[in-house]
């Protein structure tokens, strides 16, 4: 029989047991106490960085809040050291201990300033226990290109009923809504440095502000500085101040080139210009084909700018002759090939026009003279690329390149000494500058729909500044306004269009923009989509910055019906050079690598090389 073994007792056993059990709690508590305070020490550290971040953005608003209270901290060229190592406060202004900031401020980006004003601010932010932040943030100058309405002077002229504006308006001066429903319409945000006038009778999709703080209108030196930018690229003129208002020695056209022969002038290389002088300042009236000098004893029919359509036969108006020889008897004079009007149909053209060219003798169709007995067109100063001989052999040598491409120097600005007269149709990005009056002579247009869907920032996207140093204003001429062709009959418009006028341009006058004129015509010639006008619409895509708000038409119809778009690109891609308000807007943030940082060596790698 077998018997079961017994259990033998161990001593100890028990205690060794409780021992390690005893160990092993106290690691896994020690863990647990480790891990504790590793958490503190990471929330901690991360507490102190979001203090520092902290720190450091509210450096970045509180030196562009500075530059935009003092313009004099923003240095031309480099960086400026606007805090060293200040002591930081709280909300509450007591002292952040251990914590220390250096803050620059100065031009970044394209530094030229053809593309805009762009800075950046940079902080660098340290504590006690040697953590350090650095941040940057871009800022850049508002251009007066963003605005559809601005003015420092309201004067007595108000917004009335049905008056609808787009985009962003701005006043120093009291803005007044006529007390009449339906009210005037903004649809972006009106802001003045005063009050609005019968303000429940606007409607302000986009809000409105009051008593802002002003914003200083743009000055004579602000031109200067684009007459150098122009002097560079060859496209600074001289002009005079001779002739009436809306009269000028010197006028551009614009001409856009298909280089290519891809059918079109899109391309940033087919923007041209034309640049036609008189020889003498009396005959100021020629070139903008005012009436004052222009009619004789037969009234329009015998008018330089108009020609002479002589009876060959009864009731047949069948010759044009050119300026010079309208008091001529003989055909031989005439210039019946190049004939466009008949009696019922009569076009006038700007002085220097090829149609009214002073020919010595009768050139084949598509030739060009460059001198008439008034005026000439100047030559192109650079070398003639052989595109633009090949697609423009008639006046090659008088076609300006306002692109880089054909012309490496030009800064996309035009400046006149005196006044200048323009129109045509523009290919590019540029800024036309004068120190006395611009006159809108006839359309002047984009190649490009201002309202399509291209991108602003595309090549192909044009854009127009006008910056005069007194006054921008609609001319009163053959081509703008209704005549009557003799002492009675009815007016009309000579133009070879309809009688609605086409500005594409960011508009910005020390003086005023306004129509020459504008209360001299009847009331009930020519129609503005339906409502009884004397000279019909004014199509203006872009903006109006003046110094004081300058009347276009009166109630009773006569001068302009308003049909104003606010061009959004201006905003974003804005004229060459284009004067801006002086204040800084925000830009992108940037978090920048603490280690070894060094403001010296880091700045210059903000503004790239010419």
């Amino acid at each position: 029989m077998r018997t079961r073994p017994q259990l033998q007792q161990r001593r100890g056993i028990a205690l060794v047991v409780v021992i390690l059990v005893v160990v092993a709690v106290a690691a896994i508590a020690a863990g647990g106490a480790f891990l504790g305070l590793n958490t503190t020490l990471i929330s901690s550290y991360h507490g102190r960085l979001s203090v520092l971040e902290s720190v450091a953005d509210a450096g970045l608003e509180q030196a562009r809040s500075a530059l935009n209270a003092d313009t004099t901290l923003y240095p031309d060229s480099g960086y400026t050291v606007y805090e060293d190592g200040v002591t930081v406060t709280d909300a509450g202004g007591a002292a952040i201990p251990g914590i220390r900031r250096w803050t620059y401020v100065g031009p970044s980006g394209i530094s030229t300033g053809q593309y805009g004003v762009f800075g950046s601010v940079v902080t660098v932010v340290t504590d006690r226990a040697g953590n350090r932040i650095v941040r940057r943030a871009e800022v850049q100058q508002e251009s007066f290109a963003k605005y559809a309405y601005f003015t420092d002077i309201e004067g007595a002229i108000v917004f009335g009923a049905n008056d609808v504006l787009y985009g962003p308006v701005h006043s120093n001066d009291i803005i007044q809504i006529q007390n009449a429903a339906p009210g005037a319409t903004f649809w972006g945000r009106v802001r003045t440095a005063q009050t609005i006038t019968n303000l429940a009778r606007g409607n302000f999709n986009a809000g409105y502000d009051q008593n802002v703080p002003p914003i200083d209108f743009p000055n004579t030196a602000d031109l200067a500085k684009l007459q150098v930018q122009a002097a560079a690229g060859g496209t600074a003129f001289t002009s005079s101040t001779a002739g009436a208002a809306g009269q000028a020695t010197m006028r551009l056209e614009f001409v856009p080139v298909d280089l290519n022969g891809d059918g079109d002038s899109t391309d940033v290389d087919e923007g041209f210009m034309k640049v036609y002088r008189v020889a003498n300042n009396a005959n100021a009236w020629w070139v903008v084909a005012d009436t004052t000098g222009n009619f004789g004893s037969n009234g329009l029919k015998a008018s330089w700018n108009c020609g002479h359509i002589l009876t060959a036969g009864t009731g047949n108006h069948s010759y044009f002759k050119i300026f010079r020889h309208h008091t001529g008897t003989s055909n031989a004079s005439d210039q019946a090939p190049w004939a466009p009007n008949n009696g019922t149909a009569r076009n006038c053209y700007l002085g220097g026009s090829d149609i009214l060219n002073d020919w010595t003798t009768v050139p084949g169709r598509g030739a060009f003279l460059a001198t008439d007995s008034l005026g000439s067109w100047l030559p192109w100063t650079g070398t003639v690329d052989a595109r633009v001989t090949a697609a423009r052999p008639q006046d090659a040598d008088y076609l300006w390149p306002i692109s880089r491409a054909l012309n490496p120097n030009f800064k996309g600005v035009i400046h006149v000494t005196g006044k200048i007269a323009i129109s045509g149709k523009v290919r590019g990005k540029i800024t036309i500058a004068a120190t006395n009056n611009i006159i809108i002579a006839d359309n002047l247009t984009y190649v490009t729909n201002p309202g399509g869907t291209t991108p602003c920032n595309s090549p192909e996207r044009d854009m127009v500044g006008l910056f005069s140093g007194n006054n921008i204003l609609m001319a009163d001429n053959l081509l703008n306004a209704p005549y009557q062709p003799f002492s009675s009959g009815s007016h009309r418009t000579w133009a070879n269009r309809s009688g609605d006028e086409y500005v594409h341009a960011v508009v910005l006058a020390i003086s005023q923009f306004t129509v020459e004129n504008y209360s001299s015509n009847p009331n009930d010639v020519e129609d503005c989509q339906g409502a009884n006008n004397a000279r019909g619409c004014l199509f203006l895509t872009g903006g109006i910055i003046q110094n004081q708000r300058g009347p276009v038409g009166i109630t009773d119809g006569r001068g302009y019906i308003k049909r104003y778009q606010y061009d959004a690109c201006a905003g974003q891609e804005p004229p060459p050079y284009f004067p801006t308000t002086g204040r800084f807007a925000r830009g992108h943030f940037y978090e920048v690598e603490p280690t070894n940082f060094d403001i010296a060596t880091y700045w210059p790698s903000l503004v790239p090389a010419p």
